[in-house]
């Protein structure tokens, strides 16, 4: 006879509660430390947001990335970046803004022509400044404000301003941690980590939201339950949907990370920290803070509007 598959026991017993503490002290630590290297270390802006050189280039035939890599990567002008453009014969490529003056600029693109030759027609080439990027980082961080508003917004509709401002907290940490990761290891920071970091933005809160939604229910379930125990009982009712969506998840941005090439590595790196870090706020920071949230105010309140609506069945 088929069995399912189990990483957990059936009726798991996990006592999340008793060190929720020590895990705080966890959490506050990784953010302070985030903070910290962003204000001192800072980040390594990619071309997005420094500004840098755009060339647009037709090859003969489908384009080989990799081997026009290789034809660049030895010319010494720093942060180069291949993509797909359009046709399977279109590249654009990005190189990081030179020291000096424009005669520096066009000396750079004259160098990526000779080394990629003849055969290559350069369709475009455009000199991104500073200007551009100072913008984009301000339009990036319009997103990630507004991303995470719209989310505090739903879950004060969908629930009660205890759960939002939780969800919200666990939200930040994992977005802040994600980037404080980026400015510890010195990875380019650009417009796909951004979207990176949205994205984990939607899997943490998502993961929350299960888990909220089952407190709820315990808690008309069970009114005289202690509160530690009643979040225990949810954790672990719904821990093998968090591990085991999380973790087949996680199994596909890792095959990303180690095959998607230069391009994806970045993005990979920082949704296989998000999906890690997305679990443990969802366990350790957003359920754990509602402890000091008077939830049994909350159910008292729910349980009294339940009996105030009239029972309108024939």
């Amino acid at each position: 006879m088929f069995r399912p598959l189990r990483i957990f026991p059936e009726e798991p017993k996990f006592d999340f509660m008793k060190y929720h503490r020590i895990f705080a002290g966890i959490s506050i630590v990784m953010i302070v430390a985030s903070i910290l290297l962003i204000g001192f270390k800072g980040l390594n802006f990619g071309i997005d947001f420094s500004g840098g050189i755009l060339m647009e280039v037709r090859a003969p035939q489908a384009a080989d990335i990799a081997q026009m890599r290789d034809d660049i990567a030895d010319l010494g002008l720093g942060e180069i970046q291949l993509q797909e453009f359009g046709e399977p014969q279109d590249v654009l490529i990005r190189m990081q803004r030179q020291e000096g003056s424009e005669a520096e600029q066009a000396a750079a693109v004259a160098a990526v022509k000779e080394a990629l030759g003849d055969e290559y027609e350069y369709r475009r080439t455009e000199f991104v400044g500073p200007k551009v990027g100072d913008e984009l980082i301000v339009d990036a961080i319009w997103a990630m404000v507004l991303a995470i508003g719209g989310i505090m917004l739903y879950i004060w509709f969908r629930y009660e301003w205890q759960f939002a401002i939780n969800a919200i907290v666990a939200l930040i940490h994992d977005c802040l941690t994600t980037v404080g990761l980026f400015a510890l290891l010195g990875l380019d920071f650009n417009l796909t980590t951004v979207a990176a970091v949205l994205t984990i933005a939607g899997y943490s809160v998502n993961d929350t939201v299960v888990i909220y939604d089952r407190i709820r229910t315990e808690m008309r379930r069970y009114k005289k339950m202690s509160m530690p125990d009643l979040l225990n009982l949810s954790l672990n009712r719904t821990l093998s949907r968090t591990v085991n969506t999380s973790g087949l998840t996680l199994l596909s941005v890792i095959a990303l990370l180690i095959f998607g090439g230069d391009v994806l590595r970045n993005f990979s790196i920082a949704l296989t920290w998000g999906m890690v870090i997305g679990v443990y706020s969802t366990i350790y920071v957003a359920t754990p803070l509602l402890l000091y949230m008077n939830l049994r105010g909350v159910a008292a309140r729910m349980a009294r509007e339940a009996e105030a609506v009239p029972d309108t069945r024939p």
